[in-house]
This record gives C-alpha cells, structure tokens and sequence, in this order.
C-alpha cells in the first residue's frame, strides 16, 4: 500500500515537472519561421545556382567568352554561344544557357572561372511546373538584375577600323628614267 502511495506521488510530480516545462516553452517566443510568411536570411556560405556577375560600372557582365566553365561542368548543364563581331578584338558573350535540372552544385564553373564572372545566387525556393522552368538564359538575367539594381547600362563603343597608311611613295628626285 505504501508503496503504491510513493508510485502515485512520484508520478504526480513528474507530471507536474513535465507540465510546467511545457507550460515555460509554450509561452515563450517562437523559434520557428513561418514559412510563406516569414524567411530568414540566407548564409553566405548558400549554394544555389550559378548567375553571371553584375558589372555595376557598365551593367553588364564580366564573362570574357573563354568557355572553362562549360569544358570543367562534369554534368554538361552549361552551354555557352559567342560571337566576334565585326571590327572587334574580342569574342563576345551572346547566350549562356544554364539546364538547372542537370546541375550537380559542384561549383567547378566558379571555382574555374578566370575573371570570377560566375557567383552562386541566394535563391532557393525556386519552383515550377515543368523542368523546362529551370532553363535559364544568364545574360538575360543579368539585365534583368541590372535594371533591378538601378544601374544604367552603357553601352560599349565598337572600335572602328583604323585606316590603312598609303602606300609607300617613292622619293621624289630618284628617278632612273631618261
């Protein structure tokens, strides 16, 4: 009998120590975020995928078309279209099409990249409907983001052709003829 007496007063303080537990996180703040309508910072350390870096002098990209990124992707989801354009010295950056279905994360891309061009993006609820929704086309990214940041693209002037010299004239005076 004492001994079921000392069983029922030892389970009424657990039941109260247990209680008053509850009781003291119950009140407390939330540490959860609700989701859709509260989000918490992104780390830096976050790996999304892959975006073109925003020159904020010229609002444009830095990628100088050297294709590392494409030949160093183990999974192929990066495919690159350049053009010389007439006059030009350089290769210019035309499409870069990114299939994010194949994307592995590895970060090859921006560890390869010679003009650090490439960044990971912080975006990570993406959602869609179909795979061809994480087909993205970077460079039309970049101006989307360029004219979100406000800043004013400027457009670079195509060097023109410097004219050829004459022809080397002969000196006046040397003349052999009779």
């Amino acid at each position: 009998m004492i001994a079921t007496i000392k069983e029922i007063i030892g389970g009424a303080k657990s039941l109260l120590v247990g209680m008053s537990i509850t009781a003291k996180y119950g009140m407390s703040k939330t540490v959860t975020a609700h989701y859709p309508f509260e989000t918490l910072d992104i780390t830096p350390n976050f790996r999304g995928h892959i975006d073109l870096v925003v020159n904020t002098k010229t609002g444009k990209h830095k990628c100088i078309s050297c294709m590392m990124c494409q030949r160093t992707c183990p999974s192929g989801c990066i495919e690159i279209k350049a053009e010389k354009p007439e006059g030009a010295k350089k290769k210019q950056l035309v499409e870069y099409h990114l299939d994010f279905t194949k994307c592995s994360l590895c970060g090859n891309c921006v560890e390869v990249c010679p003009t650090k061009a490439l960044e990971y993006s912080n975006e990570y609820n993406l959602v869609g409907t179909s795979r061809h929704d994480f087909h993205f086309e970077l460079v039309e990214r970049v101006v989307k983001r360029a004219d979100a940041m406000g800043i004013v693209v400027v457009e670079e002037k195509a060097e023109e052709p410097k004219p050829e010299k004459a022809a080397a004239e002969a000196p006046v005076g040397d003349d052999n003829s009779e």
